[in-house]
């Protein structure tokens, strides 16, 4: 090994780049390779997204249609059969509370949550949440349980 044929370890070196705007002779001076006026040359430039060089951007030509409603609340889910499995689990005795539900990762703790009526529920559970169907409401009664609404 001598001064001729050192080199950077690997992967330590990451600009091999040609320095841009640092003289005539290096082939790279005057201009920086932007070429000459327009916005691209400008220090500063950024395009906004979706710009297409003053085209009628995509965003803008596809039809819109349809109503979204602002104040729709979205609902997370929670079937029958997945209350079962989590008293076959042993992970549940007697009662179903929100905390149990966000430590159970069946929803976070900003979602609302609903009891859906999939599955059949044998236990007898004490179930809290924010909604419930009809179908799971009854049958959570059926099974000796109670729902409550919170």
């Amino acid at each position: 090994m001598n001064l001729s044929n050192l080199q950077p370890a690997e992967g330590s070196t990451h600009n091999q780049n040609k320095r841009v705007g640092r003289g005539e002779g290096s082939g790279k001076g005057g201009t920086s390779a932007r070429g000459h006026k327009g916005a691209k040359s400008r220090s500063g430039y950024s395009k906004k997204i979706g710009f297409e060089g003053g085209q009628m951007p995509l965003q803008r030509r596809v039809p819109k249609f349809g109503f979204k409603n602002i104040n729709r609340v979205e609902y997370q889910g929670i079937n029958l059969d997945t209350l079962q499995a989590l008293v076959d689990n042993k992970i549940v005795t007697d009662t179903v509370d929100f905390a149990t539900i966000v430590g159970n990762r069946l929803a976070t703790k900003n979602e609302v949550v609903k009891i859906l009526g999939r599955g059949e529920l044998k236990a007898k559970l004490k179930v809290s949440a924010h909604k419930f169907t009809a179908t799971a409401k009854a049958a959570i009664e059926a099974a000796g349980g109670e729902a409550v609404e919170l």
